[in-house]
């Protein structure tokens, strides 16, 4: 196995992460990320610390999580596992919205869990790519209530994934992963891998598995409220028998990860339970992610001669949406 062990040989693989992609990260959840917010059913969410991480839901009716400029609030009767939100820690969170592709992610700080409600200092907010679900027809899937009652079957049939790493310093990070099922994820000889997909090559989950391998992620079969829960320590690889089983319309990932001293339990989550997800609702009119992509590029506080170009770009009506429309439509695989 050919271990991808250092951020350089990561870079070799996969390239090295756009300039303009950092542009999008605003500081602080703006009016659009509060709409956003005000509409969302469900949050996965990344607790921890340098030495490692857990992963719970939270979820309820749309707006279930509120937030102001600088702190995010979620009550803490909403979250599956609240005894994980401890003072200090980092969260990385994930929000998703009814027929919407692409997802909310607010990273930062649990600053309190007075009064029944968690508190989150925010460091970073920003839009995320469609492609996981779209490649896993997230939004297309009816409501299910048998599943399989196996590990190894459940990872078979899941066709997402919420991915939660920490670096050493305690900055969480959650990223969404997504395919047809079979090609997500597998279960063998007591370990779990899972391949990496074409996205904006941000690579924040790789790189803090690098310098940290403790993971923690959330399987999900869409259409049902059952969740496989598991931790481990990952390792990530290019070798090709490694990445072969995850073959999709003839293309290899390029990477492909390797989770072992796995811990893996599959339970009902009332938090997604409670939010709804299927049959999906219309996707809210007044929310358009190519928006937020420019509006935070406007609010990124970098003001660089690039920064300026980008967001001269971005500005053009309807240019950022064809660009993203071309790109999920050419690059899923």
């Amino acid at each position: 196995m050919s271990a991808i062990d250092s951020i350089a040989a990561l870079e070799a693989v996969v390239g090295k992460p756009p300039p303009a992609i950092a542009l999008k990260v605003i500081d602080h959840v703006d009016a659009t990320a509060r709409r956003w917010l005000a509409a969302s059913p469900l949050m996965f969410a990344g607790i921890g610390d340098g030495g490692g991480i857990a992963i719970t839901l939270a979820g309820g009716a749309p707006g279930f999580a509120s937030g102001d400029a600088a702190t995010l609030s979620v009550p803490l009767d909403r979250i599956d596992g609240p005894e994980i939100f401890r003072p200090g820690a980092g969260f990385g969170s994930l929000f998703l919205l009814p027929g919407i592709g692409e997802t909310l992610r607010i990273n930062g700080r649990v600053a309190d869990t007075d009064g029944g409600i968690a508190r989150i200092a925010v460091d970073e907010c920003y839009v995320h790519c469609a492609k996981a679900l779209i490649r896993s027809d997230f939004w297309k899937a009816e409501p299910i209530d048998d599943v399989p009652d196996t590990a190894e079957d459940f990872a078979a049939a899941s066709r997402f994934m919420a991915l939660a790493t920490i670096d050493p310093d305690g900055r969480a990070d959650m990223s969404p992963k997504g395919d047809p099922a079979g090609r997500l994820a597998h279960l063998n000889g007591g370990a779990l891998c899972f391949p990496d997909r074409p996205g904006n090559r941000r690579t924040d989950s790789f790189r803090n598995i690098i310098a940290q391998p403790h993971i923690a992620a959330a399987l999900l079969i869409p259409g049902s409220s059952h969740v496989a829960m598991l931790t481990g320590s990952a390792t990530l690889t290019d070798d090709e028998a490694a990445r072969a089983p995850f073959t999709v319309k003839d293309k290899q990932p390029l990477l492909a990860a390797r989770v072992e001293d796995l811990q893996i339990a599959i339970a009902p989550s009332a938090a997604l339970a409670r939010a709804a997800l299927w049959p999906a609702a219309s996707a809210p009119g007044d929310i358009s992610p190519a928006n937020m992509f420019a509006e935070h590029m406007r609010l990124n506080k970098s003001k660089g001669l690039g920064a300026r170009i980008a967001s001269a770009v971005v500005s053009i009506p309807g240019l950022l949406q064809k660009g993203l429309d071309k790109d999920y439509e050419n690059n899923l695989y």
